[in-house]
C-alpha cells in the first residue's frame, strides 16, 4: 500500500536533511532465486556511487527495486528521506529519480533535439498542452542546453536513426537529466563504446552538476572507477565489500573474484 504523500514543505525539509538514497534489508527473490539478499545501502546528496560486480551478481535487480520496476520481497527503499519501497516509477520520476537502461530506448524516427524536448515536456506541469513550442520556450532551451551538456550540440538536428551507437548513450544521459533530476541511475552507459567514446562518457560524467548524484552500474572498471567517490562491490545477491576507488581497485579478493588478479 503506497503511504500518504506528503506536502512539497516536509518534502524539501526531508531532502535537505537525508540521504539520496537508503535500503535496508532489501531482499528480492524469484521463486527459489535470491537475486538480492538482505542489501543495506547509503548513498548521500550529491554522491558518485560504482556499483560493480559480475553478471548474475543482482545490479540490475538492484536499480529495478530502486526505480519501482520490481518490488522488493522484502525491505524497505527510501528516497531523500521518504519511503517509496511501494511507490511505482512514475512517483518516484516525479520525486527526481531518473534511469538509463542497457538497451537504447529513443525515437529513432525523430531528431536529437526532438528526443530531448519531449523528454523535458514528459516531466513538466505542460506536457498535456498541444501548443507548438516556439524555439525561444523554456523547455527547448532546457532541451538545447543538455544537448550541448553531452556533448550532442552539433548534431541537434540529425536523425537518431543516423548517430553512431556512442552518440546514441551520450542521448540516452541526455535523457535522463530532463526535468532537474536528484539522482541518476546509470545502467552500464559504457557498454559497446569505444575507447574513445569511453573517454568521452567520462568527460561527461565527471562534468554533471555536483548537487546531482548517482549510481552507476558498469562491467568496464576504468570507466566506473574514474567517475565513482566510492564503491559498492556486489556478488551473489549481496553487498561483498565497500571503499573508496583506489581500496577496491587494490583489494586481493575483488582482484581475484573481478579483475583477473592483474589488473594495475
Amino acid at each position: 500500500m503506497i503511504p500518504a504523500q506528503r506536502s512539497i514543505g516536509e518534502l524539501l525539509t526531508a531532502a535537505g536533511t537525508s540521504n539520496a538514497l537508503e535500503l535496508r534489508g532489501v531482499t528480492r527473490t524469484f521463486g527459489a532465486l535470491a537475486a538480492l539478499s538482505d542489501v543495506t545501502l547509503t548513498v548521500k546528496p550529491g554522491e558518485r556511487r560504482g556499483v560493480l560486480g559480475s553478471n548474475g551478481a543482482g545490479k540490475t535487480t538492484l536499480f529495478n527495486c530502486v526505480t519501482g520496476d520490481v518490488m522488493p520481497t522484502s525491505g524497505t527503499i527510501r528516497l531523500f528521506g521518504e519511503d517509496v519501497t511501494y511507490f511505482p516509477p512514475h512517483e518516484r520520476i516525479r520525486r527526481g529519480l531518473r534511469r538509463t537502461y542497457q538497451i537504447s530506448l529513443l525515437f529513432n524516427g525523430l531528431s536529437v533535439l526532438d528526443n530531448v524536448y519531449l523528454a523535458c515536456r514528459g516531466v513538466s506541469r505542460g506536457r498535456f498542452s498541444l501548443i507548438r513550442p516556439r524555439r525561444s520556450d523554456a523547455l527547448m532551451q532546457s532541451a538545447f542546453e543538455l544537448i550541448e551538456a553531452v556533448h550532442l550540440g552539433a548534431q541537434a538536428g540529425t536523425m537518431v536513426a543516423e548517430l553512431s551507437y556512442g552518440q546514441q548513450r551520450q542521448l540516452e544521459i541526455a535523457l535522463a537529466l530532463a526535468g532537474a533530476p536528484r539522482f541518476v541511475l546509470f545502467d552500464e552507459p559504457a557498454a559497446g563504446l569505444s575507447p574513445t567514446e569511453r573517454s568521452e562518457l567520462v568527460e561527461i560524467l565527471t562534468n554533471l552538476p555536483r548537487h546531482i548524484g548517482f549510481i552507476i552500474i558498469e562491467h568496464d572498471m576504468d570507466v566506473a572507477l574514474r567517475v565513482a567517490e566510492s564503491v559498492s562491490m556486489m556478488h551473489n545477491g549481496r553487498i561483498f565489500k565497500e571503499g573508496l576507488p583506489s581500496e577496491i581497485e587494490s583489494d586481493p579478493e575483488v582482484q581475484e573474484l573481478y579483475l583477473g588478479g592483474g589488473h594495475g
